[in-house]
């Protein structure tokens, strides 16, 4: 079973992050589930959102704290709460910032884990470009895609038009693109 949290606020699309997950993960004949965790429910309050994708039915509904990868959406939260608490020791990162993690303060922390796991994209940054708003959850998804493996992009492009119409899909599918690629790019550097 492969465990993700998702680390944002109220109004970012935590949760139709987590959802969107699980759709991307059901189109490639696996077994989802996606569900939140709020404190107060207002924009700007900090939310968690979780999803598990298995090749069995999943019958746990307890919240993932030992998660094998974190998506954090806003990198306010970095410093005041600990995002990484239980990340498996192979785990992904996933940070909604165009700062690189020593940048961030986080230059241990990469340090303990899989500099190919550990990936910045700018998804606020891609969402306001093509989507008009800054809700960076479908670039998300997109770089997700990428440096997980965990399912393509073609299928989160699917699940994004199955729930979105119109330019609201096609912005959102424009930006997870653009984030898809930002994240490949990345990648291919750590290669190198």
């Amino acid at each position: 079973m492969f465990q993700i949290r998702i680390h944002g606020r109220g109004g970012q699309g935590v949760v139709t992050a987590a959802e969107m997950l699980s759709i991307a993960a059901f189109l490639e004949g696996r077994f989802a589930q996606a569900f939140p965790s709020f404190g107060s429910e207002r924009t700007g309050a900090p939310v968690v959102a979780y999803c598990r994708i298995d090749d069995k039915e999943i019958r746990l509904r307890e919240p993932i704290l030992e998660p094998d990868a974190l998506i954090i959406q806003d990198p306010t939260l970095l410093h005041q709460v600990d995002l990484f608490s239980g990340l498996h020791r192979d785990g992904y990162v996933l940070i909604n910032t165009s700062r690189s993690f020593a940048e961030l303060g986080l230059a241990d922390l990469a340090q303990r884990y899989q500099v190919r796991r550990l990936c910045t994209v700018p998804a606020t940054e891609l969402a306001v470009k093509h989507l008009g708003r800054p809700v960076p959850n479908m670039p998300l998804l997109g770089a997700f895609a990428a440096i997980s493996g965990l399912f393509s992009l073609a299928s989160v492009l699917k699940a994004i038009e199955q729930r979105f119409v119109g330019r609201l899909a096609q912005g959102n599918v424009a930006a997870a693109t653009a984030a898809y690629e930002t994240a490949r790019r990345a990648l291919e550097t750590v290669d190198a």
